[in-house]
């Protein structure tokens, strides 16, 4: 990123899964990373995770999926950001996703994957890599 503000992440627990110590770690390793991190909790819906979005105006939605339902909550998440001009906005998604999902995950508009055992530093860098500049309020 091009000026000083910092990365701002979106990290959410879609659907039933009731597992966030991942989420939580991944978290801690953004916020010690100099990124502003908003956590939205467990058992999020597509629809409640594009609207902190917006409210908060990330740069970055990470989803840690570990329930298997990251064909049905990825693309809907994907499909409302769209609706609702988020062009701008990195999706992330970590956990258990099988490679045989992966080609679906980024045709759905997935940045990046990130399943356990990535190093943080791999993700802070990806992160730093790829957000886009904001543009300049007049």
């Amino acid at each position: 990123m091009a000026d000083d503000r910092k990365i701002r992440v979106l990290v959410a627990k879609p659907g039933l899964d009731g597992h966030d110590r991942g989420a939580k770690v991944i978290a801690r390793a953004l916020r010690d990373a100099g990124m502003e991190v908003i956590y939205t909790g467990l058992r999020q819906t597509p629809e409640m995770i594009v609207n902190a979005a917006l409210q908060e105006d990330v740069d970055v939605i990470g989803l840690s999926i570990l329930s298997g339902a990251h064909n049905a909550i990825v693309p809907r998440v994907t499909e409302l950001m769209r609706d609702n001009k988020m062009e701008d906005v990195l999706v992330l998604v970590g956990g258990i996703i099988p490679d045989v999902d992966v080609p679906r995950m980024k045709q759905a508009g997935v940045a990046g994957i990130f399943q356990p055992g990535t190093a943080m530093d791999d993700i802070v860098r990806f992160i730093r890599q790829n957000v886009k500049p904001r543009e300049a309020i007049s």
